[in-house]
């Protein structure tokens, strides 16, 4: 799974827990609204749990559900949970040191990385669950 799918997954995985508001939701349930394996899902959900932003119950009821509010989680901290620092590339940029572009290419992409990542990130940090689950209460029937 790309790094892309594995963050826009995990909140499609958290979105759908608010929706089911608290209840216990087994991995196989949240796979079926993904379209996906469950076991993709559990890896997640693995990641997730770790960042203490899931709590899991075992056993025959058991399953899924949030550990926070929806409005004390945020985009940012679902991001960080499953998403590796990003490189952009750099760890294998071996540009040639010798060129007068080489020589300083990378500290220039460096620092337009950085202030990309930080934009994001600060997106990210000001999105809440919440913010998600109202969007999806607007247009979801059924929800309550």
């Amino acid at each position: 799974m790309t790094g892309n799918s594995r963050f826009a997954v995990s909140v499609h995985i958290l979105a759908y827990l608010a929706y089911r508001e608290g209840a216990d939701v087994p991995s196989a349930e949240i796979a079926e609204s993904v379209r996906t394996n469950p076991v993709v899902i559990r890896r997640l959900l693995s990641a997730l749990m770790k960042a203490r932003l899931v709590t899991a119950q075992k056993g025959a009821g058991g399953g899924f559900a949030l550990a926070s509010t929806p409005a004390n989680i945020s985009l940012l901290e679902i991001y960080r949970a499953v998403e590796p620092k990003p490189d952009y590339g750099m760890s294998h940029f071996a540009p040639n040191r010798h060129c007068p572009v080489g020589a300083k290419i990378e500290l220039i992409l460096q620092s337009a990385f950085f202030k990309a990542q930080a934009g994001m990130e600060a997106e990210l940090a000001r999105v809440s669950l919440a913010d998600v689950d109202k969007q999806l209460h607007a247009v979801c029937p059924g929800k309550k």
